[in-house]
C-alpha cells in the first residue's frame, strides 16, 4: 500500500471514530434548550477534516495508544475547534455565511445562538476532559490536558492569535510578526492538540515530547500558510467557504507577504522540518508523517 493509500485509510477511520464520539458527548438536540443543543450539533458533526483529532489519535499511535483511550482529547480538541470557527464568522468578527459548505451557524440560527452555541462549545470541551471514562490516566494529567488546552485556546493561544489578525487588517507585518500571529492563531491548537495526544501515555520519554513538540510547531505553521495559498488558488465551491476573503478584507497573509510560490516553497520546507523531528521514532509514527505531507497538499 503506497503511503498516499494509508493516509486515506487512516484518515477516513479516524474520522469515522470522532464522528461517532462527537456525537456521543454532544448533548442530543432534543434536549433543552433545543435550539442551541441543534446548533452545537450542525456546527460540530457531519463535516470538516478533523485535522486536529487525527493527530491525537496520530500522536497516541505512535506512543503505543490504541485510539479508543484518546477520544477525550480528541473530542475536546474538534469541539474548541468548532467553537472557534463559529465565533470566527461572527459579523464583529470575519462576517461569513458559507463554513464547511454550509450556512454558518448566525445564518442558519441566528446572531445570538451562535454566540452562545461557541460558548456552550467552549465548555463542553473542559466538561469531556475532565469526566469523560474513556481516558484512562490519573486526576494530574487530566489537569495538565486541560492547561494545556486552555492555554493554546485563550489570549496567549488561538484567541490571541485571532485578536492580532484583526488589528493587522490593513496594514503591513513582516515574516517575523506574521509569524508570532500564526503561532498563536492557528498553531497553538493544532501543537497542543499532539500534545495531548503525548500526555495520555506515562511511557512518553523526554526526546520524544521535544520531537512531537517540534514536529506540531512546523505543521502548525504550514497548515496556515497552506491556508492563505488556498484563499488565493481554491475556489469556494472546493474550499467549503469563502475563497479570496482574507485579500478581499486586506488581511495580512503568506502569499500577500511573500507570493504564491514563495509561500508553497515555505510550506514545502516546514513539511520537509516536521518530517525531520521524527526521524528517531519507528514506523508507528507514519500517520504523523504522512499528516505533514497531507496538510501542504490538501485543497481545502
Amino acid at each position: 500500500m503506497t503511503a498516499e493509500a494509508a493516509l486515506r485509510k487512516y484518515l477516513k477511520a479516524s474520522q469515522t471514530r470522532i464522528e461517532a464520539e462527537l456525537d456521543r458527548v454532544l448533548p442530543h438536540a432534543t434536549t433543552q434548550p433545543e435550539r442551541l443543543h441543534s446548533a452545537m450539533r450542525y456546527v460540530t458533526l457531519g463535516g470538516g477534516k478533523r485535522v486536529r483529532a487525527v493527530l491525537v489519535y496520530a500522536a497516541g499511535q505512535a506512543l503505543n495508544l490504541p485510539p479508543e483511550t484518546l477520544a477525550a482529547p480528541a473530542c475536546a480538541v474538534e469541539l474548541i475547534h468548532a467553537y472557534s470557527l463559529v465565533h470566527d464568522d461572527l459579523p464583529a468578527m470575519d462576517n461569513d455565511g458559507l463554513r464547511r459548505g454550509k450556512p454558518t451557524c448566525h445564518i442558519k440560527f441566528d446572531e445570538a445562538t451562535a454566540i452562545l452555541t461557541g460558548d456552550s462549545l467552549q465548555s463542553l470541551a473542559f466538561k469531556v476532559l475532565c469526566q469523560d471514562h474513556t481516558l484512562q490516566t490519573h486526576a494530574e494529567k487530566r489537569i495538565e490536558m486541560i492547561e494545556t488546552l486552555a492555554v493554546a485556546s485563550g489570549s496567549r493561544g488561538m484567541a490571541g492569535g485571532q485578536a492580532m489578525d484583526l488589528e493587522a487588517v490593513g496594514r503591513e507585518l513582516n515574516l517575523a510578526q506574521l509569524e508570532n500571529m500564526h503561532i498563536h492563531k492557528t498553531g497553538a491548537l493544532i501543537r497542543a492538540s499532539v500534545r495531548l495526544g503525548v500526555l495520555s501515555t506515562p511511557e512518553c520519554t523526554a526526546d520524544e515530547a521535544r520531537a512531537m513538540d517540534r514536529y506540531a510547531k512546523c505543521i502548525g505553521l504550514a497548515f496556515q500558510v497552506q491556508d492563505d495559498i488556498l484563499d488565493v488558488s481554491g475556489n469556494t465551491e472546493t474550499l467549503g467557504k469563502t475563497g479570496g476573503k482574507d485579500q478581499a478584507s486586506q488581511k495580512p497573509t503568506y502569499t500577500s507577504l511573500l507570493g504564491l510560490d514563495e509561500a508553497r516553497r515555505m510550506a514545502r520546507r516546514l513539511c520537509d522540518q516536521a518530517t525531520a523531528s521524527l526521524e528517531n521514532l519507528d514506523e508507528k509514527a507514519d500517520p504523523l508523517r504522512w499528516l505533514a505531507g497531507y496538510i501542504v497538499k490538501r485543497s481545502h
